[in-house]
C-alpha cells in the first residue's frame, strides 16, 4: 500500500467534492436549456455523487499526494474559470 494514501484521499475528499459540485454547475449550464430548465435541477444534483465517487476512485493512479492535489487543485481552478465564463456570457 501506498504510503500517501492519506493525503491521496484527503485530495479526493476535499477537491473531488469541490470538483464535482463546479461539474455539476456546468453540466447544468451547458446542457439544453440552461440552468432554468424545467425539473432540470434534480438531474444535475443526482450527477454530483457519481462525478465524486469517479474522483475518488481515480485519485489513487496518481504516484504521490502532492501530484493528486497538483492536478486536482488545477482541474478545480479550470473548472471554476468554465463555470464563471458560463455564467458571465450564457446569462
Amino acid at each position: 500500500m501506498s504510503k500517501d494514501w492519506f493525503s491521496k484521499s484527503l485530495a479526493g475528499m476535499l477537491l473531488g467534492c469541490v470538483l464535482s459540485l463546479l461539474f455539476s454547475g456546468l453540466f447544468a449550464w451547458l446542457t439544453p436549456g440552461g440552468p432554468g430548465a424545467p425539473n432540470k435541477f434534480q438531474t444535475t444534483m443526482w450527477v454530483t455523487a457519481p462525478v465524486w465517487a469517479a474522483i475518488m476512485s481515480f485519485v489513487f493512479f496518481f504516484r504521490s499526494g502532492a501530484q493528486a492535489w497538483r492536478w486536482l487543485g488545477g482541474a478545480t481552478v479550470l473548472a471554476a474559470a468554465a463555470l464563471a465564463a458560463c455564467r458571465q456570457f450564457l446569462s
